[in-house]
């Protein structure tokens, strides 16, 4: 094995960094995988670590892994880390688990006024002109309808959901998603399906309300999936 100086493990590293995790929040590989492509010693590579996370280019949370970037603030270290850990399967995963029974119980809930700030929200979506203003209408509307729902701990679980897709690895897959479908789908099949959970919540009719959400988001992760796959010729 290689004798390595601390300034050249440093360099090394920071080619793997730059490498293998790009954004801030990517996680880096495990320190058994960096010491075999460094070809130091796990003892060495150690140093470094600490070197680079004194310096604020990398955090660690023990049995979770090493992250790109300053240690972020604003949630709890430990539900942080699982956020920063999850990929964007993970996330519509857990969107597809909540977001259809967030709806469920809004048209239980719903008053006429309910429904008229949601199809308001609607509109917002299908005026929106830019990438920036299609997802800041489409986030506002699916809290209104966790909103709608009544219950703060569903509001905080789509907050806590929203955080997540702001992560380095869920942006890259809708950087790719969004270059193949573009605004037009946002304010066109978007608002149409956002405008279908709004009819089953409207009537309070929440079997109707859950499965337009469910078929809105399996549209997003369908969407997705042929985003990240190249041999996809489109939709």
């Amino acid at each position: 094995m290689t004798r390595w100086t601390q300034a050249a493990v440093l360099a090394r590293m920071r080619q793997e960094i730059e490498a293998s995790a790009p954004d801030p929040g990517d996680r880096l590989p495990t320190e058994r995988a960096l010491a075999a492509a460094i070809g130091c010693s796990r003892q060495t590579l150690r140093a470094a670590l600490a070197r680079l996370e004194a310096e604020g280019e990398i955090w660690r949370r023990h049995g979770q892994g090493t992250f790109r970037g300053r240690a972020p603030l604003g949630h709890p270290v430990r539900e942080t880390v699982r956020l920063q850990a999850a990929t964007p399967e993970q996330l519509m995963q857990a969107r597809l688990l909540i977001e259809p029974a967030i709806a469920a119980e809004a048209a239980r809930r719903a008053s006429r006024s309910d429904a008229q700030y949601l199809l308001r929200l609607v509109e917002d979506g299908r005026v929106a002109t830019s990438r920036g203003g299609a997802e800041e209408a489409d986030a506002r509307f699916h809290r209104g309808v966790a909103e709608v729902a009544a219950n703060p701990i569903l509001i905080g679980l789509l907050d806590h959901l929203a955080d997540a897709r702001r992560r380095a690895a869920w942006q890259r897959e809708w950087d790719r998603t969004y270059r193949r479908i573009g605004v037009g789908e946002f304010v066109g099949l978007h608002s149409d399906q956002h405008q279908s959970v709004v009819t089953g919540i409207a009537e309070g009719n929440a079997d109707v309300a859950e499965q337009a959400m469910r078929a809105h988001l399996l549209t997003i992760a369908t969407a997705m999936r042929r985003g990240s796959d190249p041999a996809d010729p489109g939709l």
